[in-house]
């Protein structure tokens, strides 16, 4: 086995580009010879939202300007996203505070199913019209991804979401790879295996460099 790339990936459940980011890399690590290791980490969007069941339209709407601008920026985004098979239904999404959600991909990601919790919460919200932010909507998806509520998790939330702001993290999706080289947006899946590709080899190249040299002969004198 090879190295085993780690990748962090930081987005936010109710980010439409973060939900096209996240089905890519999982095709770009389907595609990449080697291992990989993906963890999921908390960023908000908007972390002083409330969750009280509006429509993300409506929302929307409020903080750009009006209906015609939302209609161009939501169809542009859908159109993207439906290229890579994924339906976003803007007319059914509700607004809604993303803190627990992330707190039960947290506690998914113990079990190793982080992944299916996170997915299960874009198709939630983009497609399904759930409000991911109202407790009884997690709880039943979380039991549908086989992950058991205990209320732990938040402090490493917190955690997490203030480590995003230290690294000056402001948009995302954001792909950290081995904790150096980020990658930002929903790039093309070619692109993430590409990245994939030259991180393993940057990783091989330190590995070498960090080997201590032995006996050898240089130049045409030996050590002895």
């Amino acid at each position: 086995m090879g190295h085993v790339v780690k990748v962090e990936i930081f987005s936010d459940v109710v980010c439409p580009w973060c939900y096209i980011g996240h089905h890519r890399l999982h095709q770009a690590v389907r595609l990449y010879e080697g291992p990989v290791e993906i963890a999921h980490r908390p960023f908000q969007l908007d972390p002083d939202g409330v969750s009280s069941g509006e429509p993300l339209l409506s929302a929307l709407e409020r903080k750009f300007g009006g209906a015609a601008q939302v209609a161009q920026m939501t169809g542009h985004v859908a159109g993207v996203a439906a290229q890579d098979g994924l339906e976003l239904r803007f007319d059914r999404a509700i607004a809604a505070n993303t803190f627990e959600a992330h707190r039960l991909i947290g506690l998914a990601g113990r079990a190793g199913r982080d992944a299916d919790m996170t997915d299960r919460l874009f198709r939630a919200h983009f497609t399904d019209g759930l409000d991911v932010g109202d407790p009884a909507t997690l709880a039943t998806l979380a039991a549908e991804v086989g992950v058991e509520d205990t209320g732990e998790g938040a402090g490493e939330v917190r955690a997490d979401l203030a480590r995003a702001r230290e690294l000056g993290i402001r948009a995302v999706p954001l792909f950290l790879f081995e904790e150096k080289f980020a990658v930002s947006g929903a790039q093309p899946v070619e692109t993430l295996v590409a990245a994939l590709r030259e991180v393993e080899q940057r990783t091989a190249q330190e590995r070498a460099a960090r080997v201590p040299g032995g006996d050898g002969c240089d130049d045409g004198a030996c050590a002895v």
